[in-house]
């Protein structure tokens, strides 16, 4: 009996011996298999990758992007959203061709103006689902700004800023004349006709010093259609229908063939444009006058003029109706990405109003809503005033038709007919209305 109990002893004890062994063994492997699943729930989703194509800009709006760029990402580490820049001269081209290959960006920006077609081939994904009261677009947004990012009633692009011109004005030339400067005021501009009349008392051809560059003379790209299209509306003029099916009896108008008249005019009658301008003309005062957009500002006083004291800035002039283009680069979605969600999260951020507050600030351009532009005090005094008041009170939007390019071409092409070679105004405007019809019967 005794053995017995020692025998069972001694069986108890190697029992626990070899459990307390186990244990030590087991032990490290089920800390380690807890320390994985922690480490595994830790690790953050998978990281869905963007792609997002912009027009390669000025160092302003460069550096405003990357710093919006950066914020997005800490406070979206689940997005990456990989930022190309491509020069504006390429832009177009190398965009289409892109998308023609199926291989585009899942975000890009484009020229409000070529909304229409890529809305048309079906390019681009509607917003409208994805918009929320919280995205403030009927309350802090002006309807004519949404109106351009809009077709066949679907918004197809988010705006980040809004474009606007103005006429810039050299003070020494006119103090030395001892004429008074324009208005600053954005509702008082001074008429084209009142221009015409000072220019002739301030310009002195014989010396090289020259009246005004009306429209960013005889540039190339969309240029030509954004400065000139104004001179057409400001007479009461329009391109086309309103249902953009027709340019007859709207280009050919009575008021636009007014309009192109008096912009003829201005280079072979009263003589105070000229054709062909020295290259930096105004920045060496060689020129009384000229129209710009905000982002000249900048880019004179690095060039060495102060504002207020070498150049100041008067709102664009009017002829019967007081009217500056609008329309910039906005936002949109490939219809074919793969991650629409995401897409939409990242051009919502970049539209809100801290990232816009941000953009504009570091850029003086004129923000999309009403509420940033409220809340930067230069918005609010001049001259940056005059821009923001132009674009939300007195800007018009270049026709939404998938056929815009080519009556951009043409309305380039009718300027320089009237102006650089001084055809016919009504001949050139019949040859336009052409040009515009054909394209406009070939989209049917």
């Amino acid at each position: 009996m005794r053995r017995r109990i020692i025998y069972y002893s001694l069986f108890v004890i190697l029992v626990s011996i070899v459990i307390g062994y186990l244990v030590i063994l087991v032990q490290p492997l089920s800390i380690q298999d807890e320390k994985k699943d922690i480490e595994q729930k830790e690790e953050p989703e998978d990281v869905v990758e963007l792609t997002f194509w912009r027009n390669y800009g000025n160092a302003a709006e460069n550096k405003a992007y990357n710093e919006i760029l950066e914020d997005f990402h800490q406070s979206h580490p689940h997005i990456h959203v990989n930022m190309q820049n491509i020069e504006y001269a390429n832009y177009e081209v190398e965009l289409r061709t892109e998308l023609v290959t199926g291989t585009g960006p899942d975000i890009m920006a484009i020229d409000s103006p070529y909304l229409a077609l890529y809305a048309e081939a079906d390019l681009l994904m509607p917003l409208n689902e994805y918009l929320t009261e919280e995205d403030g677009l009927e309350e802090d947004f002006s309807e004519t700004i949404t109106q351009g990012l809009t077709y066949k009633d679907q918004l197809y692009l988010m705006p980040l800023i809004e474009s606007s011109i103005a006429l810039y004005y050299n003070m020494n030339l006119l103090e030395e004349a001892d004429l008074p400067f324009p208005d600053s005021d954005p509702a008082n501009p001074m008429t084209w006709e009142e221009i015409v009349a000072l220019l002739k008392e301030v310009q002195k051809p014989e010396e090289g010093i020259y009246g005004i560059d009306p429209a960013q003379g005889f540039g190339s790209g969309e240029a030509p259609a954004y400065f000139k299209l104004p001179i057409i509306w400001q007479f009461g003029g329009e391109v086309i229908s309103p249902d953009a099916t027709t340019a007859s009896g709207y280009l050919d108008s009575a008021e636009t063939i007014e309009a192109l008249q008096f912009y003829q005019d201005l280079y072979h009658k009263d003589k105070v444009a000229v054709r062909e301008l020295p290259a930096d003309a105004f920045e060496d005062g060689k020129l009384v006058m000229t129209v710009l957009g905000a982002w000249a500002i900048t880019d004179l006083e690095q060039n060495g003029l102060k504002l207020g004291e070498d150049f100041g800035v008067a709102p664009l002039p009017k002829s019967k109706y007081q009217v500056v283009p609008n329309g910039s680069w906005a936002l949109g979605i490939l219809s074919t990405t793969s991650h629409p969600e995401e897409a939409w999260e990242f051009i919502r951020y970049v539209t809100d109003y801290a990232s816009m507050k941000k953009y504009s600030s570091i850029t003086g351009e004129v923000p999309a809503r009403y509420s940033v532009a409220e809340d930067l005090p230069e918005f609010n005094t001049y001259p940056y005033n005059i821009f923001a008041e132009q674009a939300y009170s007195y800007s018009r939007n270049r026709p939404v038709t998938p056929v815009y390019p080519d009556i951009s071409v043409a309305i380039k092409k009718l300027f320089e007919d009237i102006g650089l070679a001084n055809k016919d105004v009504e001949t050139s405007v019949e040859e336009a209305v052409e040009a515009i019809n054909q394209r406009l019967r070939q989209a049917d």
